[in-house]
């Protein structure tokens, strides 16, 4: 075991500016918050970590009256010196990313790698960003009526709040953040209640930026729970756009408020992903492939490969080496070498896994691998493998763990109807060395999700793609592409740069004859 002494952890959040107990709430200044005391433990011992008071909605209005005079002045400045500060930013993280890559693996269970990998992933969003300042363009149109002139600009669109999840504690309010700013707008970040020592670590690293820079408050942070702190940030109307990842139900909840107030919302929510591999796959390539997207995070990705499609003529060669694969995946403590698995974030989520999977038997899975808790200190259960069918309303469900569903098919249109099933619509991949199967699968009557791969896993997307999904997963994109577009007003403008005022369509409209 090389799980850190307390000690060690007090020298690394004093490194990163955070003490034993921290305040929740950041307007350009940190306000002494008096809410509940909210303790974060490393799940991979359950022992605290250091403790975050969270806000109140007092401490929450301060936080929009900054956010919203910061914005007010941010707009203003050049998008290519908004993306300057955004590329110091990116710089600053470049410089504490072992500090912080270490912080993300005590304080959400990843392993090194993947805690090094998240902070990188931050990085790269300001690398991203800065390049998206210099190119918010908008489209020039030919007008129909002569001496006019018609074209479209973008303008900022004000406060943004973000709410993330615990799974991706900094790099998903990095997709949104980073090229919000360059777009003009603000920030109201509320961080999990599973994983706020990150958020308030970066929050103090971006206000060093900002300050450095005599540029307005625009990063701010207002930790509290969905009551309270939560459900005040989606009902505020100063704020145009709340981006929210978590699960379906929580997006229903927000997406009820926000269409009463006519908001808009970004949602990223469940997925239940799944992997086609045909007959004619490369194995090999599939097998890693597969482990990573199944078991990488312990399976509390929102691109886990929660489903497997495996067609009859390899079934039984893949269903063998996954099990060789399952009984020698290294589980343990995520900062010691060689660990591919680290644990579930508490104890709530190792009780829903052994519910899935004792529902799963009840409905005739048969568990192939895995499928117990593991007896130590934290919350560490093993992958599971599980045997399973089309008619089991649990694989419908997506359950926020290590459980991989087996499935068998005879052809592709089979598979691919078995694989949009489901209400989620986030990631998916096919394994095949057939071009036509692998364009099939493609087409507009393929896969129905938002990311469809193919001979490469559901889990790592690209910054350089929007990321999102389609049905229950909530349509949202963030990330790259045009994603920018979402954190941005749209204006089309007409100049009639003549004497003469034609209409439209046709129409005449003179006065007086």
């Amino acid at each position: 075991m090389t799980v850190d002494t307390l000690s060690n952890v007090s020298h690394l959040l004093a490194s990163l500016g955070l003490e034993a107990d921290n305040p929740g709430a950041f307007a350009g200044t940190w306000i002494p918050t008096h809410g509940e005391r909210v303790v974060s433990l490393n799940p991979a011992t359950g022992e605290p970590i250091a403790a975050v008071h969270m806000a109140s909605v007092d401490d929450y209005e301060r936080v929009a009256a900054v956010s919203l005079d910061a914005f007010r002045e941010w707009q203003t400045w050049p998008a290519p010196k908004r993306g300057e500060v955004v590329r110091q930013l990116g710089e600053e993280l470049r410089r504490h990313k072992a500090e912080l890559g270490h912080l993300v693996s005590l304080e959400v269970g990843k392993i090194t790698s993947e805690g090094l990998g998240e902070v990188q992933e931050m990085i790269d969003m300001a690398d991203l960003a800065v390049g998206m300042s210099r190119q918010l363009y908008g489209l020039s149109m030919h007008s129909e009526r002569p001496q006019h002139r018609m074209y479209e600009q973008w303008h900022p669109l004000g406060p943004i709040g973000v709410i993330t999840a615990f799974n991706f504690p900094v790099a998903v309010w990095a997709w949104n953040a980073m090229v919000a700013a360059v777009c003009g707008d603000s920030v109201i970040w509320k961080p999990s209640h599973q994983a706020p020592l990150t958020a308030l670590a970066v929050t103090r690293i971006a206000d060093r930026v900002l300050k450095a820079n005599n540029a307005p408050p625009i990063f701010n942070l207002a930790f509290g729970g969905r009551a309270g702190v939560g459900e005040r940030m989606v009902a505020d109307r100063r704020l145009p756009l709340i981006s929210a990842t978590g699960s379906v139900r929580m997006g229903r909840e927000i997406g009820k408020v926000l269409a009463d107030r006519l908001g808009r919302g970004l949602m990223e929510l469940g997925g239940n992903n799944g992997i086609l591999v045909t007959d004619d796959a490369d194995l090999d390539l599939a097998l890693r492939a597969v482990l990573f997207a199944a078991v990488g995070t312990a399976g509390q990705r929102c691109t886990t490969t929660r489903r497997l499609f495996l067609q009859k003529g390899i079934a039984a060669e893949m269903k063998r080496r996954l099990v060789d694969a399952y009984k020698s995946i290294r589980v343990g403590d995520p900062l010691e070498p060689g660990t591919l698995m680290g644990p579930l974030i508490d104890e709530t989520a190792v009780t829903n896994m052994l519910k899935a999977i004792d529902t799963a038997q009840a409905e005739g899975g048969k568990v192939l691998a895995g499928g117990k808790r593991i007896d130590r200190p934290g919350f560490f259960v093993e992958p599971t493998l599980i045997e399973a069918t089309v008619h089991m309303p649990i694989t419908c469900e997506e359950t926020f763990a290590p459980i991989l569903y087996v499935f068998e098919f005879e052809d592709l249109d089979e598979a691919i109807r078995m694989h949009n099933s489901v209400p989620q619509g986030l990631s998916s991949a096919i394994f095949t060395l057939n071009m036509r199967s692998a364009e099939r699968f493609l087409a507009a009557t393929g896969s129905d999700c938002g990311i469809a791969n193919v001979n490469i896993g559901t889990s790592g997307a690209e910054i350089g793609g929007a990321f999102g999904g389609e049905k229950e997963t909530g349509g949202g994109r963030e990330a790259g592409s045009d994603s920018w577009k979402i954190y941005m007003r749209r204006q089309t403008c007409t100049l009639n740069w003549g004497t003469s005022l034609p209409l439209a369509q046709g129409v005449e409209f003179k006065v007086g004859e």
